[in-house]
């Protein structure tokens, strides 16, 4: 009796283990399963981030900086509604002679001043000694602006806009955007980095989890 008793005993446990053994991985599979939409949901947005991150850098820094152009802020209602207060413009220098009605420019207000303006050209004409003047208005402005633009004047005609960043170059002006460019370009690398390092350990710790299970 002892012996069948011993024999039956032994059945009931090697059942036990074999049922617990045959859960653990269909637990461990649905837990995959949950977790691994959230892992490429969480994957996609940190590089949709850093792709994001990478194209403002370029806008406001990089591109200005290697094309020979300059950023400004619109600071004011003129230009609504495609470029609001806070857009960035990036003007590039143009010959006089290339700019023609309907073209964005970026102007002194008074030759050799540093206070500028950027309205689009509503009209193209020439002094009594032939030099060009262009007549300029605000696209939210009722009225063109009261005197025309000379030529020397003109900084540059807008190459690109983007809304709202106009601020961010407020901030790092001079000096600063040199800075800028080696901070935010380190930042942006070591968290790329950060990244495939994260998802390749992921991947080798997925593979592992499934090579266990089949075991």
């Amino acid at each position: 009796m002892s012996i069948t008793s011993g024999r039956h005993s032994s059945r009931v446990e090697s059942s036990s283990t074999l049922r617990h053994a045959a859960d653990e991985p269909g637990s461990d599979q649905k837990g995959d399963s949950d977790s691994g939409p959230l892992d490429m949901i969480r994957l996609t947005l940190s590089w949709l981030f850093l792709f994001v991150a990478v194209g403002l850098l370029a806008a406001v820094v990089v591109v200005p900086r290697l094309a020979g152009a300059t950023p400004y802020t619109i600071m004011t209602s003129s230009m609504r509604p495609h470029m609001p207060p806070g857009t960035l413009v990036v003007a590039r220098t143009a010959d006089p002679a290339q700019v023609h009605t309907g073209d964005v420019i970026t102007y002194q207000l008074r030759s050799g001043q540093a206070d500028v303006v950027t309205h689009r050209v509503v009209g193209v004409g020439q002094d009594g000694r032939g030099e060009r003047l262009f007549t300029t208005k605000g696209d939210n402005n009722p009225t063109t602006d009261p005197a025309p633009v000379r030529a020397v004047q003109v900084r540059g005609k807008v190459w690109y806009s983007v809304p709202y960043i106009g601020y961010l170059n407020q901030v790092i002006t001079g000096r600063q955007h040199v800075i800028a460019v080696y901070v935010v370009a380190g930042l942006l690398l070591a968290y790329a980095v950060f990244m495939v390092l994260s998802s390749a350990r992921d991947r080798r710790r997925a593979r592992r989890e499934r090579r266990r299970e089949t075991a």
